[in-house]
Formats: C-alpha cells, structure tokens, sequence
C-alpha cells in the first residue's frame, strides 16, 4: 500500500506542487476539483491536507439534516480532536459562521468533499459561499476546496456562468486518468505489452489499478479481481451505475450494444427498444460520465459521420469479455477457459487501446512533431478509386496562419497491435488512403506505430523519406 502511495502521487506531483504554492500564499483561495469516480481526487485531497489544518467534510448522499451533522462533526473534530460527542448547529448558517472565525486569524483548509450530494440537498448551499466569498472570507486565510465526481455538474453549477460562485474560484483542477505512460509506473518491472494491457483494462484510473492487484502474473490478476464473482472490480460496472443513474438497466443495455458493435445512433436506439430522441438523452449522460464518448473523423465533423465508443476503458474490457462468458464466470470455470474465451481475443481487443497509447505518445512528444497540430483523431471517408470507406489510425493538421498560401501539413499514422512486422505495403496503403483528402503539394509526415516492430525495408525508408516509426517499446523507453 505504501508502494501504491509513492507511485500515485508521482504521477500528480504537478498538483500537488500547484496546491501547495497556492497554500504558502496565506491568502483566502477557493479551489474547484473535479473529475470522474475512481480518478484520485479524494486521495489528492488527502495528500495535500496532509499535516495540515484542515476542516474536512465529506457530504453524504442523504438529506440537509444529516449533511448538517456530519458538518458539526468536522468543525468539531477540528477544534477537539479527541473529542467523541459533537454538538449540532442549529444551521449551516451558524456552522459556516463558526468556520470564519476560525479562518480569521488562521490559515485552515476548508474541504467539503461530494459537493453536489450537499447542493442537491440544500440548494441555497452555493448561494451562502458566494455570500460569504464575497463578504465574511475575501480578506481571510480560507483554503476552500469544493471537490465533486459529477463533472457535469460542477462545470454547470460551480464553474458555469449561472452559477452563483462564478468567476470566484482562484483555480480549478480537472482529474483525468493516467496516460498510459503515467500507468506504467506502478508497475516498473513489467514489460511494455503487460503494461500497454494493464492500461488496456484499467483506462489509467488509480483505483482499478491497485484493484487489479497485478503481481507476477496479469493472467492470474485478471482471474482473481475481475473474472471472480466476489471481488471488487466484477461488481464495480454494475454499482457505479446503481450509484450515478437512476435507471442502470437502460443504461446497461445501451453500454452493452455499444460494446457489440453499434456505433451509430440510429443503431444503438434500435438495438436498445428506444426512440433515436430518448437514446440520444441516455447517451449524453453516459457521455458526462465519460463512460462513451462521441468520435468524429478530424478534417470532417459533419454529423452523419458521427459515432460512438466506450471511453472507458475498464468498462470496455468487462463488457468485452464478461458478459458472454458468465456461465463460466459463475461456475468458476474460467481458469480452464481464459486462454480460449480470453487470451486469445487480447490482441484483437488491444487494437483501439494501441491507437490511443500512439496518439498519447505524440502529445507528450509534441516538441519533435515537424509541427503544432490542430488536433490527433483519426480520419474516414470514401475513396472514390477504391470505392470503399477507408480509415486512417491518426490524421493531425497543422495550424496555418489566416491569409497564408502555404502547402498544407499533415501526419498521417498507422497503429498495428499485431505480432507480426509491418512492412512497405502499410507505409503505401495509408499514403493512398490519405489522397482522398490532400493535395499533390501538401508535405506528408508518416508515423507508423508497432507492437513488434517493422521489415528491414521499412526501415530502410525512415531515414529516405520523412517517415518516423515506432515500436511499443519505444513508446515506453523514449519518455524516459
């Protein structure tokens, strides 16, 4: 557990180091952190807190009554530590106003952890911090710390507009997911596939990733905490629905068509028993959970090219391979049938992860680009000679200056998780695809991105022509 520390917070030290230099200010600050389930905000928080003044208050999924005791509880745990029996405030007026007499004189963090659980409740909640920002605590040493997992809410009712504590925050932290870089370090010792497979099923999140409890063997870790009806991480796609929405069996069978194979709106209603109208609702909510995501091809957002994915990755995978193999599941036969329900499906299964750990490797490398790109997606259409839809793994555009008339730039890129070398054919099969959108003069960049590596041929052409390529492990060793 100690070990899972150290990594963890290696990988939010920049955080950390921004807390931090906003506390030494001993100025009054009013920080926003949010970020999905799971992602290590609260683990953050408590980091930072540490050895620290700090009123910290936990908002619970209940009514304004318990909300308000539990806020009792926290200023009294504050000012006597060792005390068991916390008196009540007859109101958060009354709590908040004890808060400001203790953060006067004294610089004191003031964390109220869920707050969407506290707004909800009481909706007068963001109105009386606004009040009291603007009045009781602007000449203060208040640290406040407003932390929620629902993003959509935070974006809309702390940070939006419309909110009352609008424009009132000093700074505001998004918690996203590891990159596949940041992933592997907890796990050192391993070797590139296992951590491009770890970050494969974990999506980058801390907690699944300590969940999943990878030893010596991933085979063995996934058996043990995912294919096992009483561990942790089996349960979790159905609790975290339970927990977020308040119909998980729509929600469910959404997810569940996505994962087979609908893309497409239209398809993803049908397949479910809804109405395109209704399907699109449900959809945007998942989309706020970023549990799917919408994908557009980059030079084209018409919206009949539209589709979707799960995001997830973690959901990906338990809809991917849990589902159809229940059976097994439940009767603890899944040792005998992993290599042939499971194994043998990886490599098909890591292909979209690849292109994402490619796509990453090309943002923290954004310096050795041959230039600043509008954007790294990826690219579909109909090409007209080959009379089919083709697609491009990574498509990315450079800026251009307005009024400019200049070629136009663009890398185009392969990503092949595959136990095999690329060769020639894919260096020219992705420079034809690519035709249908550029110009004779526009200067092509190639990347092409490999689990195993690449023909002797191809190399050969990487130093020729304005090629660059790239195996797993080099994605790994070059960010060193």
């Amino acid at each position: 557990m100690y070990q899972w520390r150290i990594f963890m917070f290696l990988c939010r030290e920049k955080e950390l180091k921004e807390l931090n230099h906003r506390y030494q200010s001993d100025e009054m600050e009013f920080i926003v952190i949010y970020g999905r389930r799971r992602v290590g905000k609260t683990a953050l928080i408590n980091e930072f807190c540490k050895d620290k003044p700090v009123i910290y208050f936990p908002a619970l999924n209940s009514n304004a009554e318990d909300n308000l005791e539990a806020l009792s509880k926290a200023i009294h745990n504050y000012r006597f530590p060792d005390s068991l029996d916390a008196p009540v405030y007859r109101s958060f007026d009354t709590a908040f106003a004890e808060i400001t007499k203790i953060v006067r004189n004294d610089r004191v963090i003031f964390v109220i952890d869920e707050f969407p659980y506290l707004a909800n409740e009481e909706k007068s909640i963001p109105s009386r911090l606004q009040h009291l920002l603007d009045q009781e605590w602007k000449n203060s040493k208040i640290f406040l710390i407003l932390c929620g997992s629902s993003m959509s809410f935070m974006e809309k009712e702390v940070l939006g507009e419309k909110s009352p504590l609008f424009g009132r925050r000093t700074a505001q932290f998004k918690i996203k997911p590891l990159d596949y870089y940041d992933t592997a370090k907890f796990h050192p010792d391993l070797s590139p596939e296992n951590n491009a497979l770890i970050y494969g099923i974990t999506g980058g999140i801390p907690h699944y990733i300590r969940k999943l409890n990878v030893r010596d063997s991933l085979r063995e870790a996934i058996l043990e905490n995912i294919m096992n009806p009483s561990s942790y991480l089996f349960e979790e796609p159905e609790n975290l629905l339970k927990q977020e929405l308040r119909e998980p069996a729509i929600y469910n069978t959404i997810i569940t068509n996505i994962a087979n194979g609908a893309s497409r709106i239209s398809d993803i209603a049908s397949k479910s028993g809804l109405d395109t109208s209704a399907c699109l609702k449900y959809i945007r909510v998942l989309s706020e959970l970023e549990i799917i995501q919408k994908i557009e091809p980059v030079l084209d957002k018409s919206p009949r090219k539209k589709i979707y994915r799960i995001k997830d990755f973690f959901f990906r995978f338990w809809y991917r391979f849990i589902p159809g193999n229940m059976m097994a599941v439940n009767f603890g036969k899944m040792e005998k049938f992993y290599d042939s329900m499971v194994g043998s499906y990886l490599e098909d299964y890591m292909g979209l992860v690849f292109e994402e750990i490619c796509k990453q490797y090309m943002l923290r490398r954004m310096d050795d680009l041959p230039f600043l790109p509008k954007e790294i997606g990826e690219w579909w259409g109909n090409h007209p000679g080959l009379r089919k839809e083709v697609q491009l793994d990574i498509v990315a555009q450079a800026i251009k200056p307005a009024n400019i008339a200049a070629p136009d730039q663009y890398i185009i890129g392969s990503c092949k998780y595959k136990n095999e070398k690329i060769g020639l054919d894919e260096l020219k099969l992705i420079r034809e695809y690519a035709s249908v959108f550029t110009k004779s003069n526009d200067e092509i960049f190639c990347m092409l991105f490999s689990k195993t590596g690449f023909t002797p041929g191809l190399y050969e052409k990487q130093t020729a022509e304005t090629v660059q390529l790239l195996s797993l492990e080099e994605l790994y060793h070059n960010n060193d």
